[in-house]
């Protein structure tokens, strides 16, 4: 077995890097889609949501620069092009909502799959002994499903 400079096997930690390469690609579909009902949001709800969205956005993006460090510090390379974004990534894509409880939903959705991916990564990580990659996802997945009961009550 070789070793990477961090002291994990270096073909498991490809396979974690790979899978965090899969979230990152989501993360960042993610992020955009709530760029995009940041700006296109209308209604009674307006300020509020604005400020929320806002919120969110720059929260996922702080994730997704982490993700890609973690990638970065596993010894691979992240993606960063709109191609590879669309090729793995599995969030649905929001076009034009401008409507409240469909911009909610969309990110209860959208968090959904986030957290089936991290699930994944989690179990795989622990298997491997990669307790960055395991505290991150942890992390990750205690704040986002608190997103997720969050909005979900608001759509009540």
């Amino acid at each position: 077995m070789t070793l990477n400079s961090i002291g994990l096997d270096t073909t498991k930690s490809k396979e974690v890097a790979k899978d965090l390469n899969h979230l990152l690609a989501n993360f960042q579909i993610y992020y955009q889609n709530l760029r995009g009902i940041h700006w296109n949001i209308k209604g009674k709800r307006f300020f509020d949501l604005h400020v929320k969205f806002e919120e969110l956005y720059t929260d996922a993006n702080t994730k997704v620069d982490e993700i890609a460090e973690r990638i970065l510090t596993l010894g691979e390379t992240p993606y960063h092009t709109f191609e590879d974004y669309a090729a793995h990534g599995q969030v649905p894509v929001g076009k034009n909502i401008s409507q409240d409880e469909k911009a909610v939903s969309l990110i209860v959705e959208s968090l959904t799959e986030l957290l089936k991916i991290e699930r994944d990564i989690l179990e795989k990580s622990d298997d491997v002994n990669d307790e960055g990659t395991n505290s991150m996802m942890s992390d990750f997945i205690t704040e986002q499903e608190k997103t997720v009961w969050m909005m979900k009550a608001w759509l009540s």
